[in-house]
C-alpha cells in the first residue's frame, strides 16, 4: 500500500495537505505530531470524513533517534507498506530581532525545519531509492526567498530549506523520485492567528491571505504523475507579493 507521510500534519498547512493527499491520491495517511495528539486526531478524523484512512506517528523531527526509532518501528510492522509521498512541513517561528535573539530561538527554528528535513528525509529515501519512485516536497516560505525582518531565524531555515530541495532533487532525479519546495506567502492558519490580516493584505497584490487548501491543492499535483518531470523546482504560491 502507498502511504505518505506528513511531518507537523496536526494543525494549519499540515492538516489540509494530509486530507488533500488522501482524498486526490487514495494515499494512507501518515500524521505525524510532536505533542498535540489531540489536535493530530482531528486531522486523522477529517481524512476518514472525507474516505480516507490513516493513523497517528508521533515523533520529534529534530532528534534523529526519535525519528529513526518511529520510523523503521513502522515499517518493521507495515512490511507491505511503502511511503512514496513525503511532506517536509514540521516548521515552527520565534519571530524577534536579530540583536536581541535568544540561541535557542535560532536554535530551535532552525532544527525544526532543516535537522528535521535531514532525519525525515534521510530515513523514508532509502526505500525510495530502492523502489526507484518518490515524491518529496518541503514547505519553504517567501521568508526564505525574499527574507523577513524579525524572522531571520526562519529565513536562515526555509532559505536552507530550498537549497537543500535543489542539491538533493540532481542527487535522485535518476531514479524517478522529485524534491520540490512549496513556498507560501501569508495563508491563514494558526501560525498567522497574531498578524494584522487587515494592514498585511495591502501588501498582497491580490489583496487578501491565502488558504491552506490552496498550498495543498499545489502539493497534492507535484506528488501525482502529472509532476513527473518537475523536480528542483521552488513554485511560489503567495497571491503576486513576491512577483
Amino acid at each position: 500500500m502507498n502511504c505518505a507521510l506528513v511531518t507537523g500534519a496536526s494543525r494549519g498547512l499540515g492538516r489540509a495537505i494530509a486530507v488533500q493527499l488522501a482524498k486526490d491520491h487514495g494515499l494512507f495517511i501518515l500524521v505525524n505530531y510532536s505533542t498535540n495528539q489531540e489536535a493530530a486526531e482531528e486531522t486523522l478524523t477529517e481524512i476518514k470524513a472525507n474516505g480516507g484512512n490513516g493513523e497517528l506517528l508521533q515523533f520529534n523531527v529534530q532528534t534523529k533517534t526519535e525519528v529513526d526509532e518511529a520510523l523503521n518501528g513502522w515499517k518493521e510492522a507495515n512490511p507491505d507498506n511503502f511511503i512514496s509521498v513525503l511532506v517536509n512541513n514540521a516548521g515552527i517561528t520565534r519571530d524577534g530581532l536579530f540583536m536581541w535573539m535568544p540561541e535557542k530561538d535560532w536554535d530551535d527554528v532552525l532544527n525544526t525545519s532543516t535537522k528535521g528535513l535531514f532525519n525525515v528525509t534521510q530515513n523514508v529515501i532509502q526505500q525510495m531509492l530502492r523502489k526507484r519512485t518518490g515524491r518529496i516536497v518541503n514547505i519553504a516560505s517567501v521568508s526564505g526567498l525574499k527574507g523577513v525582518a524579525g524572522q531571520t531565524n526562519y529565513s536562515a531555515a526555509k532559505g536552507a530549506m530550498i537549497a537543500s530541495t535543489k542539491a538533493l532533487a540532481q542527487e535522485v532525479a535518476k531514479r524517478k523520485i522529485t524534491v520540490n519546495a512549496v513556498a507560501p506567502g501569508f495563508i491563514t492558519s494558526d501560525m498567522t492567528k497574531d498578524l494584522n490580516e487587515d494592514e498585511l493584505k495591502q501588501m498582497i497584490p491580490m489583496n487578501r491571505f491565502g488558504k491552506a487548501e490552496e498550498v495543498a491543492h499545489l502539493v497534492s499535483f507535484l506528488a501525482s504523475e502529472k509532476a513527473s518531470y518537475i523536480t528542483g523546482e521552488v513554485i511560489n504560491i503567495n497571491g503576486g507579493i513576491y512577483s
